[in-house]
């Protein structure tokens, strides 16, 4: 099991400090500069742990406004659907490609310069590396969400992303291509995206968030047949077996 990353710890003690009662539904958390003194971290610890905390729905963050804590009877208890990585991924290209074209219009440089970060992050071909490579990943989409100042978009974005995350068949393609994937593709599919977005063009954003879920869709499909190959192998294996088993039964009797 990998250790426990930082901002894992820093939301850990968010949601301590709201289950106490020292935030209670409603009221605004302290600012990033404020979080960070407090936990003895950077302000981009601050910032992973608290898009972690809204992906859980605890907390909304209101790009402009604050952070703030939402009430427990909010939180989504409902069960997820039973979905395919095809069907949630078409999706994610809808939705996130629209989010883009927003963001272009709104992020701001330090958004931008965090979403270098993790590009960065991501294309670190590292085995030990994958699950903050994976982690990247997930905070450069939703801070692309966020950064759209739409509410209703920054909500569905986030719920697929719970989708991609805990429902086990989704989780084991993503798993799958993650395992094929080469860090210079990842790096150079999201870097277009950032590039689009710091040009300020919305077409442009919306069209390279498109591309890298085309690609996205071009692996699932193959590693989905692979799948499909590697199944029908194993049994036809067992059905030779079975029938060499039979026959040396039957010399035998």
């Amino acid at each position: 099991m990998t250790e426990k990353r930082l901002y894992h710890s820093v939301a850990d003690e968010i949601l301590k400090l709201i289950s106490e009662g020292a935030f209670p539904p409603g009221t605004r958390l302290p600012g990033e500069r404020e979080l960070a003194e407090r936990f003895n971290v950077s302000r981009v610890t601050v910032r992973e742990a608290e898009i972690a905390l809204q992906a859980l729905g605890y907390i909304n963050i209101k790009t402009g406004s604050g952070v703030y804590v939402l009430d427990p009877a909010h939180n989504n208890s409902q069960g997820l659907p039973n979905v395919t990585a095809f069907e949630l991924t078409e999706a994610r290209l809808i939705f996130e490609s629209e989010a883009a074209a927003l963001a272009a219009r709104h992020i701001s440089d330090e958004n931008l310069d965090h979403l270098e970060e993790l590009v960065e992050k991501m294309s670190r071909d590292d085995p030990q590396f994958s699950d903050a490579s994976q982690d990247a990943d997930r905070e450069f989409h939703l801070t692309i969400a966020a950064a759209s100042g739409n509410a209703v978009v920054q909500y569905i974005i986030e719920n697929l992303w719970k989708i991609r995350t805990e429902v086990p068949a989704v989780r084991e393609v993503h798993a799958a291509i993650c395992a094929v994937e080469e860090a210079s593709h990842r790096h150079s599919e999201h870097a277009d995206v950032v590039k689009a977005l710091r040009e300020r063009d919305p077409s442009a954003a919306r069209q390279a968030m498109q591309a890298h879920f085309r690609g996205l869709l071009g692996s699932m499909i193959d590693v989905t047949e692979e799948k499909a190959l590697e199944e029908l192998r194993k049994q036809t294996t067992e059905s030779r077996q079975r029938y060499l088993d039979s026959v040396a039964h039957s010399s035998t009797a």
